[in-house]
């Protein structure tokens, strides 16, 4: 018993082999690897924001003599300028006016449409959300120029629900591709327990199923505020009289001119890319979770 005992206690306290401590090294190798390459992207992505913030926020005159100073001054000059002589207050408001409807439009269609491919079975489905599918394939510069003859010749050019429609169009074969994911994913025994219980089909797909994809809803919506709200085409083709002109025209017609004046520059920056900031902000636990869940059904 005292032998057993005896090689045991050696066992237990005999170092690693060789082969097990190198391997050790190289994955703690591997590890600090990866999160210092990690670091270096995030730092090579926020300072272009920060550097935008600290020349928003200083001094016109210090501006000129330091601009790649962080934050060596206060003062709300640039974006007193900005709002005002720069009209990004306006801009704004056309900014909202055009992404929420369009976003909206696009959340809309796209779960409703998700759902009936995933979950309704009827003829020609499989053809038909391919013909949707042809969306992401077209390049929109192909269609673009007719696009544009074709609203003028319906009365919608240079107006917002004009506009609006085109933002969601572009939208809505991408939306129905990543909701018909995350509806094909849900077990269909839940359907069918609803409908024992006598459910319709209107009150499966918003009690139950709807629910269930709150995560991928969430994703869809910030990509495609995200995408409507830094979309610089449309409004430049379909908005051609500036009555309505967002922020990422309004941004460029800004720089017209003005290309050493860039205090008032970078606060037109920040206020078009706060907006976004905040959103992600509020809504990045279900972006995270859509990442997840679209992953694990990849």
């Amino acid at each position: 018993m005292t032998n057993l005992a005896t090689i045991r206690k050696v066992d237990i306290d005999a170092p690693p082999p060789p082969t097990m401590r190198g391997g050790s090294k190289r994955k703690r190798g591997l590890f600090l690897g990866k999160h210092a390459l990690l670091v270096i992207l995030a730092l090579g992505t926020i300072f272009p924001i920060l550097l935008v913030i600290s020349t928003t926020l200083k001094t016109p005159q210090d501006v000129r003599v330091n601009p790649f100073g962080f934050f060596s001054s206060f003062s709300w000059d640039n974006l007193v300028a900005a709002w005002t002589v720069g009209k990004f207050s306006d801009y704004l408001l056309n900014s909202i006016l055009l992404t929420v409807p369009s976003t909206a439009i696009v959340i809309v269609f796209s779960t409703m449409a998700g759902y009936t491919f995933a979950r309704l079975p009827f003829r020609g489905r499989t053809v038909l959300f391919y013909l949707v599918l042809l969306g992401l394939l077209v390049p929109f510069f192909t269609y673009m120029i007719p696009l544009y003859y074709q609203l003028r010749s319906i009365g919608l050019l240079d107006t917002l629900p004009g506009a609006i429609l085109v933002m969601a169009s572009l939208g809505i074969a991408f939306g129905t591709f990543f909701m018909r994911a995350f509806f094909s994913d849900l077990p269909v025994e839940l359907e069918q327990a609803a409908r024992v219980d006598g459910a319709s089909e209107f009150q499966i797909f918003v009690k139950i199923m709807l629910p269930l994809v709150r995560s991928g809803m969430g994703a869809l919506t910030v990509f495609t505020f995200l995408a409507n709200w830094n979309n610089f085409l449309v409004p430049l083709l379909y908005l051609p009289g500036g009555s309505f002109r967002p922020l990422t025209s309004g941004l460029y017609m800004f720089t017209g001119g003005r290309s050493l004046d860039i205090g008032p520059l970078a606060a037109g920056t920040l206020i078009t890319i706060l907006p976004i900031i905040v959103l992600f902000a509020f809504l990045q636990k279900q972006v995270t979770e859509g990442f997840i869940s679209g992953a694990v059904k990849g």
